[in-house]
């Protein structure tokens, strides 16, 4: 499919430089000589021949090195010493006769010296030593007696330590039955006693291992054989035990036969050419004989020691020694039947099924036991291609009843360790992955009708089968395979979240618009009408409709009759069947989650849906008052909650997540958030007006009020800044939501102070003689004159005390609203304020005040207005110079305050001031103290100084005659106590030194008297 596709074909197929090659390959096909094939048909074999140098080379050098040390060999005292010397020695010499053994080595390693020469110029560096190997191990026994010869002694010497262990080994089963081997009830009274003794690692030796020792220690350093009775004694037990030795996996050697024709070619060695000979007929007579006897023996022993053990398991460690033995023993006679005894394959299955089969019981399923049963699967196949061949020995045709049962056997254990797999070859429908517009056609389909819906998670579970239609031949499909498979996995995934979350979202919206119903602002004409009707009975109109009262849609005459809400819940039962099929599952090794696509669909929604719910118009601006988007939005959270009913998944994650984004100005996928809209609404609608004294801020009802005005103003302010509101908006932006809210104050008042900073620029001058002078009538007069710009001043800093005002009451509903929800965290921070002083460093004042500040705190310092402060930046102006400017401020501010007399709109009026000039007191207040924080100067120095500054100034307001300047002086005198009242750094006894407390009695007086007092 690969090279019948032109988009997938491999690129060396196409290549116009190999279009010759490819035809010349095609034309000769198989018979194409490349001599460089040599090397690489070659090159696989080479590497592993100079091995046998490097090998050969360190054996020598080690052997050398003992004999030279002279060292001592002893089984039964140096045991890992003498058996890692005599496994050296086999080892080597296995492998030496393994490679002699290879008929093709020359010829391989000739091409390729050929080949090699061929390709590089030069023939390869090991070739000659190779070569010369190959010559000399042509007859490899001969060649390694000549090299063992000088280590005779050492090998000698290890083969005779074996005299005490080989024979005690090597018994038959009669006298291991006579002295009660391996045994634990032959001695009652040791039975707790460890089992030990002085060759505690010999006990456990495989007898295997010590016979190719000893047949091959012999074999090299023969010359003990005539001079030594035991080397000849040990020698000839080791050749009456059988006919091979295993040289290495299936490799074996004749060993009667190697011994006899190496000692044919040595002269005075006759003998033991006889020896050999007895030796291999008792083999023949007696050998099989004897195993049987001991396997016998073993199968009693193993048993006895079994069920010893299985009820005393206790007993498993002083006799553990025991246990190994009898596990070394076995093995032996397992090793040695698998070399002599070769029964027929079908009575070997047969045996391996009925044992497997018998073994089995109840108990294994009673304690939970895995089961495997492919080993007894792949005999029963094994023995059906043995017995369906013609002419064979036990035709299964023949047998018919044992394949039904072999067959139902076969059923029953697939049930128990692959139901995975049986399912698989019954249910596996991967070739949908090759038709994915039918597919994709058969889903729509079924997402259309009612009844279909709990089933649609068949449809991506389906593309987890897709990885079953790959071909083993064709691997390069797999990528394209898993692209198209995960394609319509989650694009089934997504329609069905669209289609649940469309649902959900719905009935969440109907509840909210039940809930809406409930709320207090819709009960006033519900209240209206009943008093009317108690007063005066009216007869309703004809054709009048009676409006519904909330709840009267769960009155129901007829249960058939099925409202809208009830097919929103069904259709939401069916959607959320189809998620409980499973929780995940795999596709090409990604784990798939179906309610992680449902989590996403709903987070987006409901982001949107609650953007939706503000109904902001910048146009008209219209917004939603927080407290019923509040509302709304706990109705659609309660109901969220519910669907955790028919569905397992994590509201909380989901609600957290999405309230989370909406205290950002934006959200996870950069769409605006209610914390931007409200921000903007604030800052464009209610605070501008402000600003142009069209609404004002009442300190006494803590909220922002409509100023009577002829036009109709767009929206009443007292709705939207009252402390139920603010409240709201804490609860819905939270503390993260009103950083940015202050963050976009503070760069409204940054804009403020620097034109305040170009006013003191321009009239400089000025403000330093009447900062000296102040105490002066005639020259404050005359410099009175001089100074312009004071109305611009005042109207700036009257901005930034309506923002500053504002923040003050958004931060004290958040404290509300923390103190609700975090109590615990509130009161710790409650604290560290109060072990503020005013001898404590401003950096810890300044970061105890930041977490104060986002916890919602009146700060005598506002951490974010020094941080604004903080980061103006006046071009060519040093830090004296910015102080100067700051000092100059307050007192253009402090001789500007009379001209506010000449404004009708300066009287003091239930506590406030028409053109918002009350909120000056604060923003003298919070602007001072950041400005001079920042500066590093003392605050409440020179706040002193702008008191006595602005009460010289107002008292020379009283020595004023004329009418007009005075009219409104009483509530200006008022201003003053207000900015001592707000102050932290300021008291009454100060105001007091320079400002007499008669007038602001008398100031009170007189603007309470311009309006009545009623006390119901």
């Amino acid at each position: 499919q690969i090279c019948a596709d032109p988009k997938m074909r491999p690129s060396i197929l196409t290549e116009k430089a190999l279009e010759p090659a490819i035809k010349y390959i095609n034309k000769k096909f198989p018979n194409i000589d490349f001599r460089g094939n040599i090397v690489s048909l070659t090159a696989a074999f080479l590497p592993c021949v100079p091995s046998l140098l490097f090998i050969q080379d360190h054996v020598y050098e080690l052997l050398n090195t003992i004999d030279a040390c002279q060292c001592f060999f002893d089984i039964a005292i140096n045991f890992d010493f003498t058996k890692n010397y005599l496994d050296l020695i086999t080892t080597y010499t296995s492998v030496i006769i393994t490679l002699s053994r290879i008929d093709d080595k020359k010829a391989l390693v000739g091409m390729f010296n050929c080949a090699h020469e061929m390709t590089t110029g030069s023939s390869d560096p090991s070739y000659p030593r190779l070569g010369q190997m190959f010559v000399e191990y042509e007859h490899p026994w001969k060649k390694l007696t000549e090299e063992f010869g000088p280590h005779t002694r050492s090998v000698t010497a290890a083969l005779l330590s074996l005299t005490m262990v080989y024979p005690r080994r090597n018994l038959p089963a009669e006298q291991w039955r006579s002295a009660q081997l391996l045994s634990l009830l032959s001695a009652p009274a040791a039975m707790l006693d460890p089992a030990c003794c002085d060759t505690m690692a010999c006990e456990y030796l495989s007898i295997e291992v010590m016979e190719r020792w000893i047949i091959m220690g012999f074999l090299l350093c023969h010359s003990s054989l005539n001079t030594n009775q035991a080397s000849q004694e040990l020698w000839k037990m080791a050749l009456r035990s059988g006919l091979y030795l295993v040289l290495i996996r299936d490799e074996v050697l004749n060993i009667h036969k190697v011994s006899e024709d190496l000692f044919d070619s040595i002269k005075g060695y006759n003998k033991r050419v006889a020896d050999i000979k007895e030796c291999r007929e008792h083999v023949l007579l007696n050998s099989g004989a004897m195993h049987r006897e001991r396997r016998q023996f073993l199968r009693g022993a193993m048993m006895e020691l079994f069920k010893v053990l299985e009820d005393e398991p206790g007993l498993l460690g002083p006799k553990a020694l025991f246990v190994f033995m009898a596990l070394s023993f076995s093995r032996d006679e397992v090793l040695w039947l698998n070399m002599y005894v070769c029964p027929e394959e079908e009575s070997v299955l047969m045996t391996s099924l009925v044992s497997t089969l018998s073994a089995l019981s109840v108990k294994q399923v009673e304690n939970k036991e895995e089961f495997d049963f492919r080993a007894l699967r792949l005999d029963w196949l094994r023995l059906q291609a043995y017995t369906s061949v013609n002419k064979a020995p036990l035709p299964i045709k023949e047998y018919p009843d044992l394949a039904k049962v072999m067959n139902l056997i076969q059923f029953h254990t697939r049930m128990v360790d692959s139901v995975e797999e049986l399912l698989q070859d019954t249910s596996e429908v991967s070739i949908l992955g090759f038709y994915p517009r039918v597919f994709e056609r058969m889903f729509c389909q079924s997402s259309e009708e009612m009844t279909m819906k709990r089933y649609l998670m068949a449809f991506p579970l389906v593309c987890s089968h897709f990885s079953q239609c790959g071909h083993p031949l064709c691997p390069e499909e797999t990528e394209t395979m898993e692209k198209r498979s995960l394609r319509l996995c989650v694009t089934f995934l997504e329609q069905i979240a669209k289609q649940t979350s469309s649902v959900v979202l719905d009935i969440c919206a109907e509840q909210c618009n039940l809930n809406d119903q409930l709320q207090p602002k819709h009960c006033a004409e519900a209240i209206s009408a009943a008093r009317h009707r108690k007063q005066k009975k009216s007869v309703p109109k004809k054709g009048e409709v009676q409006k519904e009262k909330p709840g009267a849609e769960s009155l129901r005459k007829d249960r058939a009759v099925v409202t809208n809400m009830d097919k929103m819940h069904l259709m939401l039962t069916e959607l959320c069947s189809s998620y409980s099929v499973c929780s995940d599952f795999v596709v090409f090794n990604h784990i798939v989650v179906p309610t992680e696509f449902l989590l996403s669909h709903l987070e987006t929604r409901l982001s949107e849906i609650i953007v939706r719910m503000a109904n902001y118009n910048q146009t008209t601006e219209e917004i939603a008052r927080p407290s019923d988007l509040l509302a709304g939005l706990r109705a659609y959270t309660a109901s969220l909650y519910t669907l955790s009913s028919y569905i397992n998944m994590d509201i909380t994650r989901l609600v957290k997540n999405v309230l989370l984004q909406q205290t950002q100005p934006l959200d996870s996928r950069g769409g605006q958030t209610i914390t931007t809209i409200y921000t903007n609404w604030f800052l464009e609608s209610l605070l501008r007006q402000a600003s142009n004294s069209f609404i004002v801020h009442c300190p006494t009802m803590n909220c922002f009020v409509n100023h009577a005005t002829d036009n109709e103003p767009s929206f009443r302010a007292e709705e939207f800044s009252d402390i139920s509101e603010l409240r709201a908006l804490a609860a819905l932006i939270g503390p993260y939501g009103l950083k940015f809210l202050s963050e976009n104050l503070m760069w409204h008042i940054t804009s403020q102070v620097s034109e305040l900073k170009k006013l003191v620029i321009e009239n400089m001058d000025v403000l330093v003689q009447m900062r000296n002078n102040f105490d002066k009538p005639e020259e404050m007069a005359h410099l009175k004159k001089r100074l312009s710009g004071g109305e611009n001043v005042l109207k700036r800093m009257t901005i930034i005390g309506v923002i500053l005002s504002f923040r003050l009451m958004a931060q004290e509903c958040l404290k509300d609203v923390m103190s609700n929800h975090c109590p615990n965290l509130i009161g710790p921070i409650d604290c560290l304020i109060d072990f503020l002083s005013p001898e404590t460093d401003i950096k810890v004042t300044l970061s105890v005040f930041e977490v104060a500040s986002a916890a919602g705190f009146k700060c005598d310092i506002d951490p974010a207005l020094v941080a604004a402060i903080g980061n103006m930046q006046t071009d060519n102006m040093s830090v004296d110079e910015e102080y100067k400017l700051s000092c100059l401020l307050l007192v253009y501010v402090g001789v500007s305050l009379p001209t506010l007399a000449l404004d009708p709109n300066s009287l003091y009026s239930r506590e406030r001031h028409n053109n918002n000039i009350h909120c000056l007191a604060t923003g003298i207040n919070q602007l001072a103290a950041a400005m001079f924080t920042v500066q590093n100067k003392n605050i409440e120095q020179h706040l002193k100084e702008f008191l006595l500054l602005v009460s010289s100034t107002l008292l020379q307001l009283g020595q004023n005659v004329e009418k007009m300047e005075t009219k409104n002086r009483e509530s200006i005198y008022l201003l003053l106590h207000m900015i001592v009242q707000e102050s932290p750094f300021l008291s009454q006894d100060m105001l007091e030194r320079c400002f007499p407390y008669v007038l602001l009695r008398n100031a009170y007086r007189e603007v309470y008297r311009s309006f009545i007092v009623t006390l119901g």
